[in-house]
């Protein structure tokens, strides 16, 4: 269950802390929360609204619904038309327009149609995996009431939710919706279940002058309140607003843009360089220039363009990631936006609910106290004959699992059930025994069965020794008592201590989570002692804020402050938190640098789970908070997210190496076409050469998701200075290997003995580049992929060494019978094979001794040393 909730109220007035703290447990009391209103603070709320006891007239509600709008949220979502014009703006769908451009300008049919064709391909995939995603907003909206009685003109009417208007009297009974925020002006006793909107576990009792909040849901009782906020205003509104405001760019969408913008100045100063070669020798030194001129400029620059452009980067982290998404799956955690995934990969600090997912979400009895000489036994079966038999309350339900012997105590009969009282806050019922005799049994708050039992002061002074002890170890308190004379005179019996223990596996789950560099917050809405307690059994740490004293009310949640975000950060957990608290936590580790993970189930966790790098929806989470979070589970407790972790950080790997790779092979392919043309002027590659081997080279790698790989002993981000200093590196090894080809190439056309034994021409020196950048790539990957030597373990995987193998075979078979390409004799094909392999580990040395100097770069640095601060 949502862990936003501070002090559940109960219908046996359930008290987690000291006999005097009891009183926080009813209604709204409770600390952070609004106070109960008197007679004189609702008369002036009537005042305020200009209504009375009597409701509007139908008059004045048309008016106020023309001014103030319908009792509903707003949607404020983007159109599918910008979302889909989104994809096709940014450095790389530029680059990839640019070229595109210059092909349908010079009328070149195939290398537009192969270069267009890849632009929409790489904007589909993204738009279907964005509208994919489930509005957050519209399972929100399904949560409000349809209908609402209200008092019109002096009588009930059934009327729509959305007409109600600020002063309408309404009338909420059992099993309806709350229409709109209200102030309970009139009735006996209603409880509510608001676990949805503010994590309270436990339906929570209401009296005149509490309020109740839109979107809770009446469980018992019926009462009359005075709706003084609706549509966006709403509790339930604020919470659709935090989530449509929510959200930040992904650190892979920022990487993806950081690689376009690297390569473009590249390919800009490139081009520079290329074009004003290209001037000065066909048009300066022949002191004329001419259209076909300009055209064979313009060639030239499409061909680096397309040499720039990894026009397939987009669409192979796409499959990456969703071949991924797809093995995380099987780790029972649900991938509903694909970023999560390198977002996860990159937490290091996982903030989680207490209830379900560190504990068992269910209460459970611990060995009962007994006063007076009473045998314990007697005290569990005093409990469950006040309490009814088939109740669906989480406390009846523990008392009565915890009967001993069920027979027995199923021949008393009850007579009599007078239900939980918001003032006396206890249950009591009217028993008669198998003999025929007439017993009272009653249970509830500690402070209230202590009043009706008249103990005397020795014996409630270790009462409430007991209840304070208990207190302080995190368990609830419940009074149990029995009257033989019709309540005359009440015996007390004993206390009922309550716990929701741990998750058997939740404190190695959490030893594993340290290893693996993440620091864990408890955030629960219980009080700061049954959240230490839980915490001190799981090693989380002593150090629980309550999260109003961080987060003053009324607090801009955009503009935390930065003693704020130092007291989050170094916090081991919170208690009493509310909706907005969740949301103000994830923004204060943000702006301190931190990726975080928030895990939550309703729909007040919604902003929270948005705003997250990556939020978890856990199973049986509401519709709200699915759509919102990045992640969810479909199986309790907080292993599998950190299976989802392992599984996310060795999918980031996989990731990277590909990215190393293919910037890389981009440097290589456009430094070897401008330094063969401004050298030697000649072409090496055409256009749909480039186009070709961008296919050949990255197809057979997108099962790089299925390769083995090391998994980070620490989170794990997009650490650019490192990937573009050793993808550089890669790429000035991948071009002295092509533009030393050229050379060979050129020094073997002027060989008379090499030409003799196999003449070659400028056709076959461009075949040959073509192959050796087509194997070469590959054989880069095998480099790239590991950080020790690409002959040391974890090897590829099978499909990913099949994968490439078979690629290799279609690009010699392609050279050998000129498919796309000038033909090449097969002796020409060995040599340029037999090139690349020695090349190949020569740079594999290079990387080596790269790695060697350039040892914990890669690691997240400072959070990593946070994290280890924190084990």
């Amino acid at each position: 269950m949502s862990e936003t909730a501070v002090q559940p109220g109960h219908d046996d007035g359930l008290s987690a802390g000291s006999s005097s703290s009891a009183t926080t447990m009813n209604g709204d009391a409770g600390a952070g929360k609004p106070k109960r209103l008197d007679a004189a603070a609702i008369a002036a709320r009537f005042a305020e609204l200009k209504s009375s006891a009597k409701g509007l007239t139908s008059d004045e509600a048309r008016a106020r619904l023309a001014k103030d709008g319908p009792n509903a949220i707003v949607a404020r979502e983007e159109p599918l038309w910008r979302k889909a014009v989104a994809y096709f703006w940014g450095p790389i769908p530029w680059m990839i327009e640019a070229a595109a451009l210059i092909s349908l300008a010079r009328q070149d049919w195939p290398d537009f149609i192969v270069v267009t064709g890849l632009l929409v391909y790489n904007a589909a995939v993204g738009f279907w995996q964005d509208a994919k995603a489930a509005s957050a907003l519209a399972a929100l909206k399904k949560g409000l009431a349809l209908t609402s009685r209200a008092l019109r003109d002096g009588a009930w009417r059934t009327i729509d939710a959305a007409d109600l208007v600020m002063g309408d009297v309404v009338d909420v009974t059992a099993g309806k919706i709350v229409p709109a925020d209200l102030v309970l002006t009139g009735g006996a006793y209603l409880s509510i279940d608001q676990a949805a909107l503010t994590g309270e576990s436990l339906p929570v009792s209401k009296a005149i002058g509490d309020s109740a909040y839109s979107g809770s849901i009446a469980k018992q009782g019926d009462m009359q309140g005075l709706v003084t906020e609706i549509g966006d205003n709403t509790f339930f509104g604020r919470t659709a607003g935090l989530v449509a405001s929510a959200g930040a760019q992904s650190h892979s969408q920022k990487a993806v843009v950081q690689i376009g913008d690297f390569l473009i100045l590249l390919a800009a100063a490139l081009a520079v360089v290329l074009v004003g070669t290209q001037v000065y020798r066909t048009m300066v030194v022949p002191g004329h220039w001419s259209l076909d001129q300009a055209g064979q400029i313009a060639q030239f620059v499409l061909v680096l363009l397309v040499a720039s452009v990894p026009v397939a980067l987009p669409a192979v982290m796409s499959v990456t990631l969703a071949l991924g998404a797809l093995a995380l799956s099987k780790q029972k955690a649900i991938v509903s936006r694909l970023s999560a995934i390198d977002e996860l990969a990159g937490v290091d600090v996982l903030c989680s609910d207490k209830t379900g997912t560190l504990t068992q979400n269910k209460l459970t009895l611990s060995t009962p106290i007994p006063f007076g000489g009473v045998h314990p036994e007697e005290i569990v079966d005093g409990a469950a004959l006040a309490t009814k038999a088939d109740s669906d309350d989480a406390i009846d339900q523990a008392v009565m699992k915890a009967i001993s012997d069920p027979q027995a105590l199923a021949r008393w009969k009850q007579t009599n059930l007078a239900p939980f009282d918001p003032v006396n806050k206890r249950t009591m019922t009217t028993v008669t025994d198998p003999q025929g005799k007439t017993w009272r049994f009653a249970k509830g708050a500690p402070q209230a069965i202590s009043a009706l039992c008249k103990l005397d002061p020795a014996t409630e002074t270790t009462y409430d020794d007991k209840v304070d002890e208990l207190a302080k170890h995190g368990f609830r308190a419940l009074g149990v008592a029995r009257s033989e004379d019709n309540g005359k005179t009440w015996t007390l019996l004993g206390i009922l201590s309550l716990l929701d223990p741990p998750r058997p596996d939740a404190a190695s789950t959490i030893a594993q989570t340290r290893k693996l560099g993440l620091a864990v917050k408890m955030v629960t809405g219980d009080d700061v002692a049954i959240g230490s307690e839980i915490a001190r059994e799981l090693g989380l740490g002593a150090r629980l804020l309550v999260a109003s004293d961080v987060f003053p009310k009324g607090a801009d949640p955009n503009r935390i402050s930065l003693d704020a975000a130092h007291a989050v950060e170094r916090a081991d957990g919170f208690a009493r938190v509310f909706p907005e608290h969740k949301y103000e936590i994830v923004k204060s580790l943000q702006e301190t640098g931190h990726i975080v993970a928030m895990t939550g189930d309703g729909v007040n966790d919604a902003p929270a789970l948005k705003q997250a790098d990556c939020g978890i929806a856990v199973s049986g989470a509401t519709d709200a908070a699915r759509s919102a979070a990045a992640l969810i589970l479909t199986a309790p407790g907080l292993s599998t997210i950190v299976n989802a972790i392992v599984e996310a950080r060795k999918i980031f790997e996989r990731i990277t190496s590909y990215v190393y790779y293919r910037i890389a092979m981009t440097i290589a392919i456009m430094l070897t076409v401008v330094l063969s043309s401004v050298l030697f002027a000649i072409q090496p590659l055409t256009a749909i050469m480039i186009v070709a081997l961008a296919l050949l080279d990255d197809i057979p790698i997108m099962t790089i998701a299925y390769d083995n790989v090391r998994t980070a002993e620490a989170p794990v981000r997009w650490n650019m200075h490192r990937i573009l200093v050793f993808s550089g590196v890669m790429g000035l090894m991948a071009t002295a290997q092509s533009f030393g080809l050229v050379l060979l190439g050129l020094e073997w056309m002027n060989d008379q003995a090499l030409t003799a034994w196999r003449p070659i021409d400028p056709s076959h020196l461009q075949t040959m580049l073509f192959l050796q950048l087509a194997a070469g790539g590959h054989m880069l990957l095998f480099v790239v992929r590991a950080r020790g030597s690409m002959f040391a373990p974890p090897w590829p995987s099978a499909p990913l060494f099949l994968a490439i193998v078979a690629t290799q075979v279609v690009a010699v078979l392609m050279c050998a019978y000129g498919v796309l390409v000038p033909a090449l004799p097969w002796a020409l094909i060995g040599v340029a094979w037999a090139y690349v392999i020695g090349w190949t580990i020569v740079t594999d040395v290079v990387k080596l001794i790269f790695n060697r100097t350039d040892a914990g770069r890669e690691r997240v640095g400072p959070l990593a040393a946070h994290t280890a601060s924190l084990r």
